[in-house]
């Protein structure tokens, strides 16, 4: 019997949206983040909501549209130091800690493992 993802195990497509809404509403007041986004976040939210639905087992709607991640390639352009690197990984941890209820340990320490190797590499500075 095959797992299911962790995509299918958390509800699909709504834990992803909300975990994202929770992470832009951060994002949207934090000096240090905020203007390495556009004006606009919808788009933004929009693509980092399909990166993870893809990321973690659901449809491959982000490589359709947007080709393969290239994270690195992506985010080059944008000054990542420690202290953005942390910031990112605080908003990201709080988003989580808002949607902890909906994981098992074991799902939530997948994904605060898997967002820390992430900001750890995209780190260029």
């Amino acid at each position: 019997m095959v797992e299911a993802s962790l995509f299918e195990q958390v509800g699909g497509d709504a834990f992803f949206v909300q975990l994202v809404d929770a992470f832009y509403e951060v994002v949207a007041k934090d000096e240090t983040l905020r203007p390495m986004y556009p004006d606009d976040l919808a788009e933004s939210r929009r693509h980092l909501t399909l990166f993870l639905i893809q990321y973690w087992g659901g449809p491959a709607t982000y490589q359709e549209e947007r080709g393969h991640p290239r994270l690195r390639m992506r985010h080059a352009p944008f000054r990542i130091t420690k202290s953005a690197r942390d910031a990112w990984l605080s908003a990201m941890n709080g988003a989580l800690a808002s949607v902890r209820t909906q994981l098992s340990d074991e799902q939530f320490n997948e994904m605060t493992s898997y967002f820390e190797m992430a900001a750890g590499q995209l780190r260029n500075v």
